[in-house]
């Protein structure tokens, strides 16, 4: 098992529309479009975001615009990786970012894993202002569909092997607060109930 640095999903630069493209800085983002899409990312409190989300079986138009839509709201948050159940809608598909083009996986499942594991900081646009270290294997096989609902299966690492399995969890029901200690998971849930108390004005009757 290797500790590494870290690294938050909810903060990673999101990159441009075509190929080839540059990252685009975070600074670049204006700051209305990055609250737009934020707003549409459910938070921790969200019972959505405990559901175990349903299989795809019609692959159309439809999903087609769902996909463009998260991944949109991906790149504006921003953020690298983004499931369907985030965004309230209860599908099995989730959409990424490590390299110059998105990627959408359509029934994702992680047939296969490495015994190598590693432990880094993840963080979450449900849990925005969290990271917690979690530990994850190093490289996932990975069976899906596509938006036309081919099959496809190809091994993942590194990075992309982790946002892959995040955003999975997502579609399980399960957050990263799962997948930390029990003393990460109090200092976290403490940190939160100690900036909601703050946010809410003394004597508004809240």
């Amino acid at each position: 098992m290797r500790r590494g640095t870290l690294y938050d999903m909810s903060q990673t630069e999101p990159r441009e529309e075509q190929q080839p493209r540059e990252r685009r800085p975070r600074s670049e983002i204006p700051p209305e479009r990055r609250a737009a899409a934020l707003a549409q990312v459910r938070t921790l409190g969200d019972p959505v975001l405990r559901e175990s989300a349903r299989p795809v079986e019609t692959f159309d138009s439809e999903l087609t615009a769902l996909s463009r839509r998260m991944i949109a709201v991906m790149r504006d948050a921003p953020g690298i990786g983004l499931a369907a159940t985030q965004l309230g809608v209860v599908k099995r598909m989730i959409v990424y970012q490590v390299d110059d083009d998105p990627v959408t996986l359509v029934n994702p499942r992680i047939v296969g894993d490495s015994d190598d594991t590693e432990v880094l900081d993840e963080g979450c646009l449900s849990l925005p202002g969290v990271t917690v270290p979690v530990e994850r294997p190093t490289l996932v096989r990975v069976r899906a569909r596509d938006l036309r609902g081919r099959r496809l299966e190809y091994d993942a690492e590194d990075l992309e092997a982790r946002v892959i399995q995040h955003e999975i969890d997502h579609l399980d029901g399960v957050l990263i607060l799962e997948r930390t200690s029990r003393e990460e998971r109090g200092r976290v849930l403490r940190e939160l109930r100690e900036r909601q108390t703050a946010a809410v004005p003394s004597g508004s009757g809240l």
